[in-house]
């Protein structure tokens, strides 16, 4: 019966505010990101965009006025790691909320040994645990010139992870799915790239991914979606672990893809 209604009143929602097509359209041909979707794909991206904007509240502060493209941005790098799940995994929580730049949290935690730490640095995004979203727009919208980096995608594979608790880079695996083949290639990957931040050698990873293991799921999420081809080439095996995750293989879509020829689907 929940699920009957949750059907019906997405239905509902799709029928009576569809997003404006021309506004649709705009946002997908200035997005590389989107490169390789399929018409049928990009028609299931622009359901979990519309839905996203009933069910999430963007909004902004210290002083950003949000433009409703802006809005529209936000939600499609939002929407495309779940592109082939569904909304559900961004359940438990409600808001978005946009600064115009790095903002600086201030708080305090306790770690395993039982020491409090007071943290206070600029940041360019946050997932809180039960609580929502904050992020830059100017990393949103313009980024860092950095290859694999995206703050949005970090940020809410962040929130996959936290369907389970805190993020440690364990997200609930679907039935299909090994528990011991992901935890034997995300530690080993782990291990190994630990080990060559230490050496301070070159990655294409960014070594902000050797925090911990919830750091490193994040940051290879976003190199997933942005550069797939240096995640497959450095850790093929959590490249793997990633496509069955998301449902996706973007290294595959973007080899027969060129990027020009994006198109949005008929409205």
């Amino acid at each position: 019966m929940v699920w009957s209604f949750r059907n019906w009143r997405r239905r509902r929602l799709l029928k009576h505010h569809p997003l404006p097509d021309a506004l649709w359209q705009a946002a997908v041909r200035d997005m590389p990101l989107l490169a390789g979707l399929s018409e049928a794909e990009l028609a299931r991206l622009k359901e979990w965009v519309t839905l996203f904007l009933h069910e999430k509240a963007i909004t902004a502060a210290a002083g950003l006025v949000l433009t409703e493209a802006m809005r529209l941005n936000i939600a499609i790098q939002a929407c495309l790691p779940i592109l082939n799940l569904d909304l559900d995994y961004y359940r438990g929580w409600v808001e978005v909320i946009v600064y115009p730049d790095e903002f600086v949290p201030e708080y305090e935690y306790t770690d395993e040994h039982g020491l409090v730490h007071h943290v206070r640095e600029p940041m360019s995004g946050e997932a809180w645990l039960g609580g929502p979203v904050i992020l830059s727009w100017r990393d949103v919208g313009g980024g860092h010139g950095i290859p694999g980096y995206n703050v949005v995608i970090h940020e809410f594979a962040h929130k996959l992870d936290m369907q389970n608790g805190e993020p440690n880079g364990f997200p609930p695996l679907h039935r299909d799915m090994s528990r011991q083949a992901w935890s034997e290639a995300w530690r080993t990957a782990y291990e190994d790239f630990c080990r060559r931040v230490a050496a301070d050698e070159h990655t294409p990873i960014d070594p902000y991914a050797a925090e911990s293991p919830g750091e490193f799921f994040a940051v290879l999420s976003e190199i997933f979606f942005e550069t797939p081809e240096a995640l497959l080439q450095t850790y093929p095996a959590v490249y793997e672990q990633l496509a069955r995750f998301y449902r996706q293989d973007p290294a595959a879509r973007r080899a027969l893809t060129v990027p020009s020829r994006i198109s949005a689907p008929p409205s």
